[in-house]
């Protein structure tokens, strides 16, 4: 999983590069994520922000900060995600996708207690977020 890892956008304008070792893999299921990707979830892979940058493109990309903890970047030829920085937590989210040489293997959903599409799939469920991202860090049942 270590390693440098390239991708793109959904039309390949803006390109990405991830390296080292992602810091989680799981799901998200707030409002927020939910209403920006039109999907009842959303993987994610989340990375220190020192490790990950943009290699082409860059004039392509897009941003919309709504909350102020998330500044959502995505490709404005195409409209996909690319990745959405949370410049508090010093992390880096790259959309699953976007990296396809890197294997998605999740081990936590976050923000469970908005859920609109259960999964029972062994993973942790957290009510919100871990208490050292400013969350409860409580778990809740499958």
């Amino acid at each position: 999983m270590a390693g440098k890892h390239k991708g793109t956008c959904f039309c390949g304008a803006v390109e990405i590069e991830a390296t080292g070792t992602p810091e989680e893999m799981g799901y998200c299921h707030c409002n927020s994520c939910r209403t920006y990707s039109g999907a009842p979830l959303v993987a994610f892979i989340l990375w220190k922000s020192d490790n990950v940058r943009v290699t082409g493109g860059a004039q392509f990309l897009g941003r919309f900060n709504k909350s102020g903890m998330s500044d959502r970047q995505f490709c404005t030829k195409c409209g996909g995600h690319v990745m959405t920085r949370h410049p508090g937590l010093g992390l880096t989210d790259v959309a699953a996708p976007a990296l396809p040489t890197l294997a998605f293997e999740p081990t936590v959903h976050l923000n469970y207690a908005e859920t609109v599409l259960p999964i029972k799939d062994g993973l942790l469920k957290l009510r919100d977020f871990p208490a050292a991202a400013g969350g409860s860090g409580e778990a809740m049942p499958e």
